[in-house]
């Protein structure tokens, strides 16, 4: 699919995406959400990809979602526009392969919504994040209400979304909102560094992993245990486990299952 608000580079095992409306800070459209459903759409498809950075061009990661469509909504359009948002960073959050959001600049509203629907988040020490929503009139549209409490708790969480006002990378990364803040230039080596990090482990073992994590989060101890003794033993079952042992043993890196395009 050809796209028109976002771009996708592969390097190495990493694919590189890019929320590509500069022009709008890459506030969030209902176009560009249905971009980046078929995206990761086609990144799930494609086995020579192990991870995916995300990012914005230009100075903004995400400003946040496109407040001149929003202008022109009902109250039925708002909430279809709601659980579009929704739906794409779902996608996001169960792809099977780890998402590492390079925050570069603005993460607002929507923006910090589909940061944390990544899972792991560097920011840059330019980055500025926050749900100014409230101070339009509207609540968090994209579950912001439902993913920050789990991240940096409940009491953190009202306070961020109740008063709207941004915060820097270091007070996020106080918070555990991010995982890492590092320089401007620095920021997509860091990510890609990481992405192809992960990308070199159990591509198999790494999306069991994402998978047993998201679902434990809303299940009690022995459930999560459960999906976690599935998992370990497809591991054991397709071979990986195999692989990695054996490597281990032989002291050499593992050889993983990889389809390869022709």
């Amino acid at each position: 699919m050809a796209f028109k608000n976002i771009s996708i580079e592969k390097d190495g095992l990493t694919a590189i995406v890019t929320i590509d409306r500069p022009e709008a800070m890459n506030a969030l459209n209902g176009e560009t959400m249905e971009e980046l459903i078929h995206a990761m759409k086609e990144i799930e498809a494609d086995d020579e990809v192990g991870a995916v950075v995300l990012t914005g061009a230009g100075k903004a990661f995400v400003a946040g979602a496109d407040i001149a469509e929003l202008s022109k909504m009902g109250g039925m359009e708002a909430r279809e526009a709601s659980r579009l948002g929704q739906t794409a960073f779902s996608v996001i959050e169960n792809l099977s392969k780890p998402v590492i959001a390079a925050v570069n600049g603005f993460a607002l509203g929507g923006g910090l919504e589909i940061a944390m629907a990544c899972d792991i988040r560097i920011a840059s020490t330019k980055a500025k994040m926050g749900h100014p929503e409230v101070k339009l009139g509207v609540t968090p549209g994209f579950a912001g209400t439902q993913r920050l409490p789990r991240l940096v708790g409940f009491g953190r969480a009202k306070e961020l979304i109740l008063l709207g006002d941004p915060i820097d990378a270091q007070t996020a990364l106080s918070y555990g909102l991010v995982n890492k803040v590092v320089e401007p230039d620095e920021l997509l080596d860091a990510a890609k560094a990481m992405a192809e990090k992960i990308a070199s482990r159990g591509p198999a073992a790494i999306a069991l992993v994402k998978a047993c994590i998201n679902k434990g989060a809303g299940v009690d101890l022995e459930t999560g245990g459960a999906h976690e003794a599935e998992a370990f033993g497809l591991c054991f079952g397709i071979g990986d486990a195999r692989e990695g042992i054996e490597a281990f043993f032989e002291k050499r890196e593992p050889s993983w299952l990889r389809k390869k395009k022709e």
